[in-house]
């Protein structure tokens, strides 16, 4: 016989217990613009023809015969739709090599200096775009309703607790976000009192911050207590059943992306038996399609119980008081990026932005540190895309206040000398805080992150051209708190590869471009979310209302926990 659990009817325990595969594999949500998969394959194949080809015709002298294929070829080599450059053409013979693919030679400088010359003519001549940004008039707004999402328990107060459920977050900020309000989700699923997280010391982000260093820990537990039980640690008498060890604790292995009615049918059982379970690691150990019951859960975790803990709180604020002030000439409104371009971004990339032998061996360390081999393997090389940006296109002229969020940017004084030209008023957090304010947070990424992460949500645009977990939050924090629109720019990265591969692009072209990726972007600012999204990036409409709807629910639109 089972114990109480939130989605407990029979009906939801004969659902198949395996869990999907990954959204990411089943959507193709991130495709690459130079391939991956099969269309790698496939332009691999079509390049070794066309070369197979054109070298026999040459070297056989049917010119006349390969006239139209010449043609054909001649046509498709113009447009870029062949990775070949002709080099040479002598005594009748073709010299080809493979050409990079666009994004992945950093030719941003030469496009910068092709166009600075207007940049600098137009910037006292046009209008600033932070004015008049977000144009797009939504026939219904959306409010915060998440309490008159979350259907009524029908107690009074909390029923007796299952057990104890334990988890370990891995990552960096947002990797750890994700992991507590999907573990906070599966406690009021199994209703299990949920033990603070155990936050994984990660290789890479190297932060060895606790879950109270980052978190307001009292207001979490506080924020949750009409929902989920959550203690600081076990209690004595439950540690002692496992001879005072967690590590003694069943570790169960949950696959990722695992349903609801998984846990009901796998989890909940275990836990029954034992009093207490741990999942280790908990990273995207939850579907992204759930009951709306369980999406509330994480809207409230999110959105409402998750805050910043009063030493980050306390710092961020002056940040954004003083981005505001320096912001006075545009009405207190700034711009913030999210710039990654750290080290081990770069790494990541396998982009060449200088080319030299200092580059390639400081990057070999880097990958070899971070990811042991992985960029060794046969196949394993990512093709990137474009990750440049350019503001001034889309009308924002140097007058703009811009905040740059990035953690320690690769080779910073070279790198981000021609922003600094075209936007004076540029700040990041080492220069909006002082040293001895930031000096508590060194040394932990996390916490800095966190830093960025409240300046970021303030602003009046943001702009991504990244994936990753900390746009994907903020983006659904931002819809979340501006009634429904994210006020992101989110440019198309393969367009960007295709402008900034061409140094003598003209600013008219170059400026029209941007400002369709800005009117695209001020459209998709209040997409809904689909089931194949994550409410934490879509909070519409599994945590908002439209105001219409929203009216009769004003007391579940605010939050009872502030």
């Amino acid at each position: 016989m089972h114990g109480l659990s939130r989605l407990g009817s029979g009906s939801n325990r004969s659902v198949p217990s395996s869990p999907p595969s990954s959204p990411r594999f089943r959507y193709g949500r991130y495709k690459s613009f130079s391939g991956g998969g099969g269309r790698g394959e496939k332009q691999w194949a079509a390049d070794r023809i066309v070369f197979v080809l054109i070298s026999t015709m040459f070297r056989r002298k049917g010119v006349l015969l390969f006239a139209p294929l010449l043609y054909i070829a001649g046509m498709l080599l113009y447009m870029g739709l062949l990775g070949f450059d002709v080099l040479n053409l002598k005594n009748a013979v073709v010299v080809v090599h493979r050409r990079s693919p666009p994004g992945s030679v950093y030719r941003s400088p030469q496009v910068f200096q092709k166009l600075w010359p207007f940049m600098e003519a137009e910037s006292n001549a046009s209008h600033n775009a932070l004015m008049t940004t977000w144009t797009l008039k939504m026939q219904h707004g959306w409010k915060p309703c998440i309490n008159s999402i979350i259907s009524k328990t029908g107690f009074s107060e909390l029923p007796k607790s299952n057990g104890f459920l334990i988890i370990e977050a891995n990552g960096g900020l947002n990797q750890q976000r994700l992991s507590i309000c999907d573990a906070v989700a599966v406690a009021w699923q199994l209703n299990a009192t949920l033990v603070i997280p155990f936050f994984h010391l990660n290789s890479v982000w190297r932060d060895s911050s606790k879950f109270g260093d980052i978190f307001d820990e009292e207001y979490f537990i506080h924020a949750l207590r009409n929902h989920v039980n959550v203690v600081r640690e076990l209690p004595e008498d439950v540690l002692q059943r496992f001879d005072n060890n967690i590590s003694n604790i069943v570790n169960l292995r949950v696959k990722g992306w695992s349903s609801a009615a998984h846990y009901l049918q796998k989890v909940l059982p275990k836990l029954e038996a034992v009093g207490a379970v741990r999942i280790a690691p908990f990273s995207n150990r939850l579907a992204y399609s759930v009951p709306s019951n369980v999406q509330g859960i994480r809207c409230l975790s999110n959105f409402q119980a998750l805050r910043f803990a009063e030493p980050i709180r306390t710092l961020a604020d002056k940040m954004v008081e003083r981005m505001v002030k320096n912001s006075s000439h545009t009405g207190g409104k700034y711009v913030s990026v999210h710039l990654r371009f750290e080290m081990d971004m770069v790494a990541f990339s396998c982009c060449e932005y200088d080319g030299g032998e200092e580059e390639k061996h400081e990057m070999d360390i880097s990958r070899e540190r971070s990811w042991r081999g992985k960029f060794r393997r046969r196949g394993r090389v990512i093709r990137p895309g474009a990750n440049r940006l350019m503001l001034r296109g889309m009308g924002f002229d140097n007058n703009t206040s811009v905040f740059v969020a990035a953690g320690n940017i690769y080779k910073a004084e070279k790198y981000m000398a021609p922003l600094k030209q075209m936007f004076p008023l540029l700040e990041t957090k080492d220069t909006l805080a002082t040293p001895e304010e930031l000096a508590p947070f060194k040394g932990h990424s996390s916490r800095l992150a966190a830093l960025d992460y409240t300046v970021c949500l303030r602003s009046e645009v943001f702009v991504t051209t990244q994936g990753g977990n900390f746009p994907h939050f903020l983006i659904g924090h931002r819809r979340y708190l501006f009634g429904g629109h994210a006020k992101t720019i989110k440019p198309d990265k393969r367009k960007l590869a295709l402008l900034f591969d061409s140094p003598h692009i003209r600013w008219e072209t170059f400026k029209r471009q941007m400002k369709d990726m800005l009117r695209h972007s001020d459209m998709k600012g209040s997409e809904l979310k689909k089931p194949s999204a994550s409410v934490y990036t879509f909070p519409m409409p599994d945590c908002m209302c439209k105001q219409t709807e929203a009216a009769s629910a004003a007391n579940g639109s605010r939050s009872s926990f502030e």
